[in-house]
């Protein structure tokens, strides 16, 4: 099984290969995904990771609210997408 995590208050100049080293010394990462802003294609500071199960735990416990890059960063489960009407 594996987790989704939400990774927020990151900095801009994050890359997506720094966020992924920082949780892969807690377990197997499967994707890291930084989400940019669609019109400008500029950094939001947030992101997600998924991985597996007890290393979410663990990369939860240790990370959130720690400093990463400058920033103090949040770090929890995230939660299921709220469905979108079209219109």
């Amino acid at each position: 099984m594996s987790k989704n995590l939400y990774v927020g208050n990151l900095s801009w100049s994050t890359s997506e290969s720094e966020v992924r080293t920082a949780f892969e010394a807690y377990g197997e990462v499967t994707s890291v995904k930084l989400i940019e802003d669609r019109e400008t294609g500029r950094p939001r500071g947030f992101g997600f990771v998924e991985m597996e199960d007890s290393g979410a735990i663990e990369a939860i416990h240790n990370l959130d609210g720690k400093e990463f890059d400058g920033r103090n960063i949040k770090v929890n489960e995230a939660k299921p997408r709220a469905e979108r009407s079209r219109w």
